[in-house]
């Protein structure tokens, strides 16, 4: 069991939580708002019903009060959010790529002068990823600049493939799907990739959609909590929340040291999550949220400047990560750990972002975790690379193929991004996990 071994007291520089807390004012007057509609509706006709029964059937009061208790227990308690089923997409196998394949296909582009290919061989060699992780092959085609045609194209392959898989395991008829929330860094579209999901799919009307953009990688733990208040908002609905990341967006064809290391991390992936604040799910659920916290250092100079998408001097866009990132994540995430550590301080299983070996072993000696604690985010950085933020639910999946997780387990799914933020949630788990047959990307 993992404890989170922290302090009672915030450390200097943390969030102010009270101002955080104030956004769910609105989501609670509300809530109070539907909840009086209901009363004036129903209450009038129960009384009436009530007061005949006790007068002229007597020996039916006791249980109708009883019931009457339990109705209004029922409307004034918020119901939990569930975790139906998730799913993770596995990309087809042409487009596996081996550490070799990458260089061969980056020197072949003709994009890369011998500085930037042997930095790249260099960051491949010790960025933790194995032989089978997934890129498109546009960012390599000779002459080629990638456009908004690869950018979709990459998008609807993963996040349509992720989405089927997940309708495929849950069996739910996409026109009950309520909420929407899609998370997407790099690649933002006009019309946006949570309305390209709602045309495949030909979602309701009235779908409330959102689409999170320029969040980084620990935007699906704020998509998840979007969502949460959504379905907090809308009794008795279902959410589907989709996290991505494109490559072919991500993708630097320059020459400025400064900003090819990220090509030597990101990899094809999405995830596609279903949620339901149904009370009668719960029976069907895998996993009920428990807690979430969000941290955001972006009041700090340096945490702001971290991460940056940058052009270099010839207009090429890439991404920029500072020497400075490591030292602002550690405060983020000690900033996180406190307020989680107050709520819920024990966790049988971490899923921590896999963003790079170096990051993992930061993390591990820090937080003083086991070799097991790290497994699931080692081997997905091996064998799928940095999905970006779809990463935690890839360690999730591991998991589950594993056949670790039992019922009562709680999971701690830790994401890091720009911004700088550090964003986590907690799952307990309802009953045990059997591995999946069909929707998990690391069966065979």
């Amino acid at each position: 069991m993992v404890n989170g071994g922290v302090k009672s007291k915030s450390p200097k520089g943390s969030p102010d939580f009270l101002g955080y807390n104030l956004r769910y004012v609105k989501l609670g007057y509300i809530y109070l708002l539907s909840l009086s509609r209901t009363f004036c509706f129903f209450l009038p006709p129960l009384l009436l019903l009530f007061i005949f029964v006790s007068r002229f059937l007597p020996i039916l009061a006791f249980p109708l009060s009883t019931f009457f208790i339990l109705l209004i227990y029922h409307y004034l308690t918020p119901s939990s959010v569930f975790l139906l089923d998730f799913s993770c997409y596995r990309p087809p196998d042409h487009l596996k790529i081996t550490k070799s394949d990458f260089i061969e296909l980056a020197m072949k582009s003709g994009n890369f002068n011998e500085t930037a290919i042997e930095l790249q061989r260099k960051v491949l060699d010790q960025s933790g990823i194995g032989e089978e992780s997934y890129m498109p092959r546009v960012v390599f085609k000779p002459g080629h600049r990638v456009n908004l045609r690869d950018g979709r194209e990459e998008a609807a392959m993963v996040i349509f493939g992720a989405i089927d898989e997940l309708l495929a395991a849950t069996k739910i008829n996409v026109k009950h799907i309520k909420i929407l929330v899609l998370n997407c860094g790099v690649l933002n579209t006009t019309p946006s990739l949570s309305a390209m999901v709602i045309n495949h799919y030909k979602l309701r009307h009235n779908t409330e959609s959102y689409n999170l953009g320029g969040m980084g990688c620990s935007a699906g733990v704020i998509a998840i909590d979007l969502a949460k208040d959504l379905l907090n908002a809308h009794q008795g609905s279902y959410a589907l929340v989709v996290s991505t990341e494109i490559v072919s967006f991500t993708w630097y064809s320059g020459n400025d040291v400064a900003l090819l290391p990220p090509n030597c991390f990101f990899r094809m992936g999405a995830a596609a999550v279903m949620l339901s604040s149904r009370r009668i799910d719960r029976w069907r659920a895998k996993y009920q949220l428990m807690q979430l916290v969000r941290t955001h250092k972006g009041m700090e100079d340096t945490s702001y400047k971290s991460i940056e998408l940058r052009e270099d001097r010839d207009g090429k866009q890439g991404l920029y990560v500072s020497r400075d990132v490591m030292e602002v994540g550690r405060h983020a995430l000690k900033a996180n750990i406190a307020t989680l550590g107050r709520l819920e301080p024990s966790f049988e299983h971490i899923c921590v972002l896999a963003s790079s070996k170096k990051v993992l072993d930061d993390i591990h000696k820090d937080l003083k975790l086991t070799e097991e604690n790290m497994e699931a985010s080692r081997r997905t950085l091996e064998r799928f690379g940095n999905t970006s933020s779809s990463s935690i639910w890839y360690e999730l999946a591991y998991l589950e193929h594993k056949a670790k997780m039992k019922r009562g387990d709680r999971v701690w799914q830790i994401g890091f991004g720009s911004g700088f933020k550090c964003n986590s949630v907690v799952w307990k788990a309802l009953k045990n996990i059997d591995p999946p047959r069909h929707n998990n990307p690391w069966n065979l």
